[in-house]
């Protein structure tokens, strides 16, 4: 039953993006923007991350 409804979900987000393309191609590059930057941001908190615990902990 919830691979059914794991199917259903995945098909209605699809069918969503690519109504929201279809009808707002600007907004859709928005939102891929958005979604890139949030990505880039989340990596570079990892590296800082990374580097200050590679430097013992220390700023």
């Amino acid at each position: 039953m919830a691979v059914n409804a794991k199917k259903i979900a995945v098909f209605v987000l699809v069918v969503f993006a690519l109504y929201v393309i279809i009808t707002d191609p600007a907004k859709a590059a928005d939102y891929v923007q958005i979604g890139f930057e949030g990505i880039s941001d989340a990596a570079k908190a990892i590296g800082d991350f990374m580097t200050w615990a590679a430097n013992g902990g220390k700023n």
